[in-house]
């Protein structure tokens, strides 16, 4: 038996098949050993078989990413199969790394709708947990934002699970490792595979693609639960893999798979023209059966890939074939149905003459040679300027190119026959954000800037606003050329009143984010009133802007109706994703990570005020409870209040407005500030102590809002020359230290640190701080204090050590006595007892104490 094996990968079986009379199985093995290197291949060779398109940049593979748009993909096989019972149920789950955020697209069958997905980290605890939303679609959607590094870690070295539960009880849940896969890469057509056994506990999933230039079908199975062994002994076990159409086998591979590795890779060749079309309407099955007296037996239908992830098309004059400027638009989303039906809405703008063709092409494999595969143009509707239908018969070469991003849609115009827009037909990956990717986009186009820009960029965004009244948006950016790939801005902005204002008006002027590529998404929450109010009456508009077009490249009018009259729920922010986590106080007590703090049990990450006092911040960091004092901001009016509910004073707002000098409001300047830290827009000029999660407000430095540029400065606070021997601090999260009002003396005696920030910090041990070197003895609940144990405060660490006792035996000493509150024992005998015996001194403070 011959292994195929990658350094991050579960090795893989290659199929053996017995010899036959006059024959060789070495084509068998060759095989195998081809179809698993072919996944590998994909990954590196893309277009050798094409010429360069005349315009090289209106093809990117699915692998050209912008900066900071790197991912990961990972796969789970999940199965029922545990030591006590067996389910019906099989999932897959596909993962895609970002950053920090770990996206998930699952499918299930056999089983009920689960209602939890958790994570599970290497020791098998619950280190995430989603509750799914209610509903009927077979497709689970997620994401996992904010990885811990160790986590994320864990989880590029395949230690990490997932398990799904439904509210039948643990006999449905299921399970399975994450693993890494390259052929995630190349895959355009997947299998879940299930049994008709009840209570099997078997699975499996195939991950399928077609050749590049021939019909040949790869594919890669890995199955669960179908090899039945008792012991860890190497069982090998032959099986047969079948392609079945409506119950009759088309292709039979034979192969011999073991206990230890039941995966395996394997080609179907030359595939015939009805075994594509059956391929291509989902009804062509993958069947694997165990040979012997006790056949097992597990089949799955063969699909295009599925996946959270958004079929869309932006169509721009600088991405076609003949590059311009036109400053038009054009967008498209699709869905792909098992049976290969393709349904598209399409929408077209700003382009300079009549729409004279639409059309779905491959690239063009010499110049002015297009490949047109379907033609939209009898669907679309010069008035409304869309395009909305079904595509039924896409061959399975077809579904191939369009999950390997290897299609285009092409806007032929009268002044420009071979097409005035193009745009490459990618999936977009799924956010989490509550964006109707269902629904046809906002256009952005030059065309809708005032004036209007000549560009060749366009764009399309996502935009609702959630029940929280916190906006969500996904913006799309594609044909800017290299000299115009510069860093971008988008702004949300909202005119008082179509007509009345003056266009080139910054008020109730937003900014979204800056980024870099041709993505951004997020979500904003302080929204004033009035910008809320435009958008409910569609007298708002999205703009993005490039360092070429600072006043805006490209923009598009937004409409959504809302009933965010009293703007946004600001005290509703922390509930924003509570239906997707378990809240369930017997949930969080078995959670490892979880606080027990005032009789009340916090999830890990979570924030809130204790009841002892309302001037502090606690959060929950695995097991770990951090509370922070408050720092109140800086007052600019005359006049305070305090009120009884709050830990800050706020301004009198009852005085004459012409008294009180309000703070500048932060969403009527176009140039405001925001800060990851605390999550908050801050006005240009302003300064604050940076709130850090999970360590609180940082005194020692001081963050400043530039409002010419929209960044954060943050520097380190410079502490004053003390003149005083022994400064202190007077509060422990205070960064400089104070001269003591007795310890005070004239300046230029004595020289202190010119940054205190750097000096010696102090020690917290339980619920009291010490200064640096001080002594004490711990205190124990329910013990006491620990008269035996000597701590000290080392620079900010706590130091504790066991005192040293000297040796008294009966040889040496006739009445052994310890007397009360001693930690030694003494010879009564002698009369001499040094009570600073040399070694009862305290200890050598680089040692440190272990028990």
């Amino acid at each position: 038996m011959q292994l195929l094996t990658t350094p991050s990968e579960p090795a893989y079986v290659t199929v053996i098949s017995p010899p036959c009379a006059g024959g060789d199985d070495t084509k068998q093995t060759d095989t195998g050993l081809e179809s698993f290197d072919f996944f590998h291949d994909k990954e590196k060779e893309k277009e050798d078989d094409l010429h360069k398109s005349y315009n090289d940049r209106s093809y990117l593979s699915s692998e050209d990413m912008g900066p900071g748009e790197s991912r990961s993909d990972f796969v789970s096989l999940l199965t029922g199969s545990t030591g006590l019972w067996s389910s019906n149920g099989v999932a897959r789950a596909r993962f895609s790394l970002t950053r920090t955020s770990l996206a998930f697209s699952i499918t299930y069958q056999r089983m009920d709708r689960p209602s939890k997905i958790a994570f599970l980290d290497s020791d098998g605890n619950s280190a995430f947990e989603y509750r799914v939303p209610k509903g009927q679609s077979e497709m689970i959607c997620g994401v996992w934002k904010n990885l811990a590094k160790p986590l994320m870690r864990q989880l590029q070295s395949e230690q990490m699970r997932v398990r799904m539960t439904t509210s039948a009880g643990r006999r449905e849940d299921v399970e399975g490792k994450i693993i890494k896969h390259r052929a995630l890469f190349a895959e355009t057509f997947s299998s879940t595979l299930t049994s008709e056994e009840e209570n099997s506990g078997m699975g499996g999933i195939a991950m399928l693609t077609l050749s590049d230039t021939e019909n040949n079908l790869h594919f890669i199975l890995i199955m669960q639960g179908l090899i039945e062994h008792k012991d860890k002994e190497l069982l090998v076990v032959p099986i047969s893999v079948q392609l079945v159409y409506r119950q009759h086998i088309l292709r039979e591979v034979r192969a011999n798979v073991s206990t230890h590795d039941p995966d395996f890779a394997e080609v179907l060749t030359d595939l015939n023209s009805r075994e594509l079309f059956w391929l291509s309407r989902g009804q062509l099955e993958i069947a694997v059966v165990t040979e012997g007296q006790d056949p097992r037996q597990i089949s799955g239908f063969i699909t295009g890939r599925k996946t959270c992830d958004t079929l869309q098309s932006v169509m721009s004059s600088g991405d076609a074939l003949t590059p311009s400027k036109t400053g038009g638009v054009g967008s498209a989303i699709f869905s792909l149905h098992d049976n290969g039906t393709l349904d598209y809405q399409v929408q077209v703008a700003g382009v300079t003459s009549d729409v004279v063709g639409l059309t779905i092409e491959l690239k063009p494999r010499r110049r002015n040679k297009r490949s047109l595969l379907y033609d939209l143009t009898p669907e679309f509707n010069k008035a409304t300027g869309r395009a909305v239908g079904s595509w039924s018969r896409l061959e399975a070469r077809h579904i191939h190119m369009l999950l390997q991003n290897e299609l285009f849609i092409n806007v032929a115009t009268a002044h420009n026959q071979d097409g005035e827009l193009r745009g490459q037909i990618k999936a977009l990956l799924y956010t989490g954000l509550e964006a109707p990717r269902h629904e046809l986009p906002t256009l952005l186009a030059g065309q809708y800037v005032s004036p209007p820009v000549r560009t060749g960029a366009s764009g399309h965004a996502w935009v609702s606003v959630d029940k929280q009244c916190h906006l969500h948006y996904e913006i799309v950016v594609t044909g800017l050329s290299k000299a115009d790939d510069l860093t971008m801005n988008a702004h949300l902005h909202g005119l008082a009143e179509i007509g009345e204002m003056d266009d080139s008006s910054a008020t109730h002027k937003r900014l979204l984010t800056g980024f870099y590529g041709s993505q951004a998404q997020g979500v904003l929450k302080d929204i004033s009133v009035e910008l809320l109010q435009h958008l409910d009456q569609g007298t708002a508009f999205i703009q993005v802007s490039t360092k070429l077009n600072p006043r805006g490249e490209i923009r598009g009018k937004v409409h959504i109706p809302n009933n965010c009259e009293f703007g946004t729920r600001g005290d509703m922010e922390e509930a924003e994703f509570d239906d997707l986590f378990v809240k369930d106080p017997e949930e969080l007590k078995k959670d490892p990570h979880t606080c027990f703090f005032e009789n009340q049990y916090h999830a890990h990450g979570s924030r809130w005020i204790p009841s002892y006092d309302k001037c502090f911040s606690c959060s929950c960091q695995k097991r770990t409870v951090i509370c922070d004092p408050v720092i109140c901001p800086v007052l600019t009016c005359s006049k305070t209040i305090q009120p009884e509910d709050k830990c800050c004073p706020v301004c009198d707002e009852r005085k004459d407005p012409k008294d009180i000098k309000a703070p500048e409001r932060v969403d009527e300047n176009p140039d405001g500030c925001y800060f990851e830290g605390d999550q908050k827009m801050h006005a240009p000029g302003t300064t604050w102590h940076p709130f850090v999660p999970p360590f609180g407000y940082i005194k020692c430095a001081v963050c400043t809002c530039k409002g010419s540029t929209g960044e954060v400065h943050c520097e380190k606070v410079t502490c004053p020359v003390l003149t005083c021997s022994h400064p202190v601090r007077r509060n422990p999260s205070d960064c400089c230290k104070e001269c003591p009002e007795e310890d005070r003396t004239p300046a230029g005696l004595e020289h202190s640190d010119m940054m205190q920030a750097d000096g010696p910090r102090h020690c917290k041990f339980g619920k009291h701080y010490y200064q640096n070197s001080d002594n004490w003895h711990p205190w124990v609940p329910l013990v006491g204090e620990m008269k035996c144990i000597n701590c000290w405060c080392d620079h900010g660490v706590t130091k504790c050590q066991r005192k040293h006792c000297p040796v008294v035996t009966l040889a040496t000493c006739s009445n052994i006595t310890r007397k009360e509150g001693s930690c030694c024992s003494e010879c009564g005998d002698s009369k001499e007892e040094d009570q600073d015996h040399p070694m009862m001194k305290v200890p050598d403070k680089r040692r440190t104490w272990r028990q």
